[in-house]
C-alpha cells in the first residue's frame, strides 16, 4: 500500500474510533518514536507473563520490520538506560508494569477486573535513564494481545496479512501519538468463528499444500487461524468437524496451541462437551443413545472434560444425533425434553467434578438449533447460568431473539450465524455474498434485544468470506462504534484499510453494487427449482435478465479499469478479495442465463440460440480459468483451496440438474444479441418516502437503495400513487423474523384510501414460503383487491419489530 501522511492518519482513525491518530509517520508533540532514524524501539515482555504475550511481542517485531524494514529485538530483561522501549504486559504478570502502577506512574483503575481491555499509553520517564516508553497493558492475557495487534493494525499491518496476502504499508518512520488510548471491554464476551463444510476448500488445501504432514487441518493451520482471530479481536473457535477432518482434540498439540494463543475452544450444536462425534464416537452409531446407553455416552463425555479441564473452553451442553441429526432415544417432544433434562444434569455434574464445584462459573452454552428449538419452545428448561445461543435460519435471518424473561437470565443469550451453509433448500459455499448490511441489521437487532454473551459465525472455509468475517467481528468487538456505518461506508473503510490509495473508492463502489446484485440471487442459487422438483426456467423477464447481466458487465468493466492501477505487491490480495468473487459471480450469471436462453430458443431460433450457447460456454470456461488462477497466485500458496462452486455434483441438493450447454460443434461464436437494460416503472421503492419515527432506513439492504425496518409500535409509512389503469398491489419484504419471539408471524396493516386490510405473514422455517424467501431474499405479500385508476394513498404499519419493507409493486390484475 502507498499512503500519504494524511491518508495514514485517516487509516488509523478508521481502524477504531478510540484509536484516532494513534500512529503517524512523523513526529508530533511528545509522540513516541516506534521506528525512526533506522532504529526501532526494543520490545520488552516478562517471562512470567502468558504465552500469548510472548507470541504477540514477536509478531510486533516482525510487523514493525514489515512496515519499515527496520529490525528490532524482543527481550525479557529490564529496560536498558538510554533506550525508549515498548513494554508489553498483563496486569499482575509483568514486573515492570506493576512497578509503574505502584508508583502511580500508570493509572490502570479502569482496567482492573475488566474483560479483554487494554491501554496503549506513552509514559514519560518511567524509570531512571529511560526518557519514554510505550506501554501496552492488558487487563487479562487476551487484552494484552489485542493491544499489541491494535498497534500492528494502526501502523499498517492488516489482520488479513497472511490469509489474504494483504501487504504491509511501507513507512520509513513510525511515531505513536502521546496520551492514553483505551480500548474495551468488547461488546460481546465470546466471539469467533466456526470452520465448517471444509471438504472442498480448507481440508484439501491443508492436506495437499499447507500441511500434508498431518493429512489435513492440524496445528499449522490452526496457528494461522488463531493469529487471525487475535488480530480481529476475536477469542473463540469452533473447529472443523466433518468426516474428512481429524478431530481437533485427537492431536493434543491442537488444544495446547489454542491455550498458548489464549483462544477459547468450543464446539457446535451437534458436538456437546467438546466432542467431535463424527470422528471420535467409535461405538456403533445406534449406541449414541442416552436412553439405552447412558453409561457409555457419559463416559465418552467425561473423558473429554478430564482431558481439557485445564484449558479455557466454552462447553456446549445438550445432545443431538451423531452428525447434525435429531436426538435419538425418545419419540415424543415430552420424552425428548425429559431426556435432555437428564443430559443437562449429568453434563453439569461432570463439569463441577472436574473443573469447578461452582458450576455456574464455568462458561456453558446451549444452541437450540433446528428441531431442538422446537423442544425449547415446547417447555425445555435450560439452567439459568447457561447461555442460550439462538440460531439464524442458516441464511442470515435470525429465527428467535431473547424475550424479557430470557434477557434476565444470568447466562444471557448469544447468536449462531451463518455466512456459509451446506444444506436445504440450496447450499451457498462459494463466494461469500452475505451483504454487510444484512449482517449489521440482524446482529444489531440481536444485540439490542440482549444477545451479548456469544456470537459465532459459521464461515465455511474462511476464504472467500473475508469481508463478511470482518464485518461480523468488527461489530462483536464494538457494536456502538460500528452500528452507524452503512454498507457503503463500511466497504469504503475496508477498502482503505486493505488497499489504500486512489483505487479504494472505486473498489468499495464495485463491492457495494456486487452485494446488491447477489442479494437478489446468490450465484449458488441460480436455479429456480428445488431437489425433487422438475427443472424450470427463472421467472425473470427478458428485460429483467438483460438488466441484471448489464449490471454485472458494468462491474467487470469497472474492474478492468481498476486492476491496472493496483500495485504489483497488492495484486494477489486484489485477486483474492475483489477480482475473483466479482468476476466469478458475473460469469456464473451470464453462464446460467445464456444457457437458459439457449434451451428456450434452440428449436424456434437456432441461430440466436447457438450464440447464447457459445456465451454460456465461454462463461463456464472463464470460471474454470479463474479458479485455476487461484492455484497459482502467491507462488502457489493457495493451490487446492478454491473449488469451482464447492459441492457441485457431490451434494445432491446443490445442483440437481447440470447446465444444458450446447455441444462444441453446434455453437455460433458470434456475439450474443445486445442487452436491453431498462428500469421498471411498476416498482415503488420503500425508501421513496422519509422514514417516520418508529422506522429506520438501512442502506444497501434490499433491491433499491435500501429497506425500511420497523422498530415496532404504531408508526406508519404512506405512499401517494397515481394510476392510469387498474392495478393489483404487492408488498415485498425481506424474510426476517419478528423480534422478541420466534418463527410466528408478522402482522401488517395496509390501509388504502382509509380502508384497512389486516395481513398476517407466517414465518416458519422449512416451509415452501421460507425456501422461496431465502433464495430470493424476498417475500412478496399480495394486498387484497384491485386499485382503480386515479389517485390513492397507501399506508403501511406493523407493530412487530424487524419487519423489513423493500418495495411496493404494481401489476395488471390477473
Amino acid at each position: 500500500m502507498r499512503l500519504t501522511s494524511t491518508l495514514f492518519l485517516i487509516l488509523t482513525l478508521l481502524t477504531s474510533p478510540a484509536a484516532a491518530q494513534l500512529a503517524t509517520d512523523h513526529s508530533t508533540k511528545n509522540s513516541f518514536p516506534l521506528a525512526a532514524n533506522a532504529t526501532a524501539a526494543p520490545i520488552l515482555y516478562d517471562p512470567a507473563d502468558h504465552a500469548v504475550v510472548a507470541r504477540a511481542a514477536a509478531d510486533l517485531a516482525a510487523d514493525i520490520r514489515a512496515v519499515t524494514g527496520i529490525a528490532t529485538t524482543t527481550t525479557t530483561t529490564a529496560p536498558i538506560p538510554g533506550t525508549r522501549p515498548v513494554i508489553i504486559g498483563t496486569l499482575g504478570r509483568n514486573r515492570t508494569i506493576d512497578a509503574l502502577v505502584r508508583a502511580s506512574t500508570l493509572d490502570v483503575r479502569r482496567l482492573r477486573g475488566a474483560w479483554e481491555s487494554f491501554l496503549i499509553i506513552v509514559v514519560r520517564r518511567p524509570a531512571p535513564g529511560i526518557p519514554a516508553a510505550l506501554v501496552i497493558v492488558g487487563s487479562d492475557r487476551r487484552g494484552t494481545a489485542f493491544g499489541v495487534y491494535e498497534l500492528s493494525q494502526s501502523i499498517g499491518v492488516s489482520p488479513w496479512h497472511w490469509w489474504a496476502d494483504v501487504p504491509a504499508t511501507h513507512h520509513a518512520a513510525l511515531h505513536i501519538a502521546a496520551g492514553t488510548h483505551r480500548f474495551g471491554p468488547p461488546s460481546v464476551k465470546y466471539r469467533g468463528v466456526f470452520l465448517n463444510d471444509e471438504d472442498w476448500g480448507l481440508h484439501p488445501w491443508a492436506a495437499k499444500t499447507f500441511e500434508p504432514e498431518n493429512g489435513g487441518i492440524g496445528p499449522k493451520t490452526y496457528a494461522r487461524l488463531f493469529d487471525l482471530m487475535l488480530r480481529l479481536k476475536a477469542n473463540t473457535v469452533w473447529p472443523a468437524m466433518h468426516h474428512v477432518s481429524a478431530p481437533f482434540n485427537r492431536n493434543s498439540a491442537n488444544a495446547k496451541l489454542a491455550d498458548d494463543y489464549a483462544i477459547v475452544m468450543g464446539s457446535s450444536h451437534a458436538e456437546p462437551m467438546l466432542r467431535d462425534n463424527v470422528g471420535e464416537w467409535t461405538d456403533a452409531p445406534d449406541r449414541f443413545n442416552y436412553a439405552t446407553n447412558r453409561d457409555g455416552v457419559r463416559a465418552y463425555w467425561d473423558e473429554r472434560v478430564r482431558s481439557n479441564a485445564r484449558y479455557e473452553s466454552l462447553w456446549t451442553l445438550g445432545m443431538r444425533g451423531i452428525h447434525d441429526s435429531g436426538i435419538v432415544g425418545a419419540d415424543t417432544p415430552a420424552g425428548k425434553i425429559d431426556l435432555l433434562t437428564r443430559v443437562f444434569a449429568d453434563q453439569r455434574a461432570m463439569l463441577a467434578k472436574n473443573i469447578d464445584p461452582q458450576v455456574d462459573r464455568i462458561p456453558q452454552m446451549f444452541v437450540p438449533y433446528k428441531e431442538v428449538l422446537d423442544l425449547y419452545r415446547a417447555g425445555l428448561k435450560v439452567p439459568d447460568d447457561v447461555t442460550l445461543v439462538w440460531p439464524d435460519d442458516n441464511f442470515g435471518y435470525i429465527r428467535q431473539f431473547p424475550n424479557a424473561p430470557e434477557r434476565r437470565r444470568s447466562g444471557g443469550s448469544g447468536i449462531y450465524y451463518h455466512l456459509s451453509y451446506l444444506g436445504a433448500p440450496l447450499s451457498y459455499l462459494w463466494l461469500g455474498t452475505t451483504p454487510p448490511a444484512l449482517i449489521r441489521t440482524e446482529m444489531t437487532r440481536a444485540f439490542d434485544q440482549g444477545a451479548r454473551s456469544v456470537w459465532i459465525a459459521n464461515v465455511g472455509d474462511l476464504k472467500p468470506a473475508e469481508i463478511g468475517v470482518t464485518a461480523f467481528l468488527d461489530l462483536a468487538w464494538n457494536v456502538e462504534g460500528s452500528r452507524t456505518q452503512t454498507q457503503a461506508t463500511f466497504l469504503a473503510d475496508w477498502a482503505t484499510r486493505t488497499f489504500g490509495g486512489k483505487a479504494s473508492p472505486a473498489i468499495a463502489d464495485v463491492l457495494n453494487r456486487w452485494y446488491a446484485l447477489n442479494l437478489e440471487r446468490r450465484p449458488e442459487h441460480l436455479q429456480w427449482w428445488l431437489p425433487g422438483q422438475r427443472a424450470r426456467r427463472s421467472p425473470l423477464t427478458p428485460v429483467q435478465i438483460d438488466t441484471r447481466l448489464a449490471a454485472f458487465d458494468a462491474l467487470v468493466a469497472d474492474l478492468d479499469r481498476i486492476e491496472p492501477a493496483i500495485p504489483p505487491a497488492q495484486a494477489d490480495a486484489f485477486f483474492e478479495l475483489v477480482a475473483y468473487p466479482v468476476r466469478a459471480a458475473a460469469f456464473a450469471n451470464r453462464r446460467y442465463f445464456a444457457a437458459e436462453r439457449y434451451a428456450t430458443m434452440i428449436d424456434a431460433q437456432p441461430g440466436i440460440a447457438r450464440r447464447w450457447g457459445a456465451d454460456a460456454n465461454r462463461s463456464d470456461a472463464a470460471i474454470k480459468a479463474l479458479t485455476r488462477r487461484f492455484d497459482t497466485i502467491a507462488n502457489g500458496k493457495w493451490r487446492g483451496f478454491m473449488a469451482e462452486e464447492p459441492a457441485d455434483n457431490q451434494w445432491t441438493s446443490y445442483r440437481t440438474v447440470p447446465l444444458a450447454l450446447p455441444a462444441a460443434g453446434l455453437i455460433d461464436d458470434s456475439p450474443p444479441p445486445a442487452l436491453r437494460p431498462a428500469s421498471d416503472p411498476s416498482i415503488i421503492e420503500a425508501e421513496s418516502v422519509a422514514p417516520p419515527k418508529g422506522w429506520r432506513f438501512v442502506a444497501g439492504l434490499g433491491r433499491g437503495h435500501g429497506a425500511m425496518i420497523a422498530a415496532g409500535g404504531t408508526a406508519s409509512l404512506s405512499y401517494d400513487l397515481t394510476l392510469t389503469t387498474p392495478q393489483s398491489l404487492a408488498i415485498d419484504i425481506l424474510p426476517t423474523f419478528p423480534g422478541g419471539g420466534g418463527d410466528s408471524a408478522f402482522n401488517l396493516t395496509v390501509t388504502i384510501d382509509g380502508h384497512p386490510h389486516a395481513i398476517v405473514i407466517p414465518r416458519t422455517t422449512g416451509d415452501p414460503a421460507w425456501s422461496a424467501g431465502v433464495l430470493d431474499n424476498l417475500l412478496s405479500v399480495a394486498v387484497p383487491g384491485t386499485l382503480s385508476s386515479g389517485r390513492h394513498r397507501v399506508t403501511i404499519a406493523s407493530a412487530d419489530e424487524g419487519l423489513a419493507m423493500d418495495r411496493l409493486r404494481l401489476a395488471a390484475p390477473q
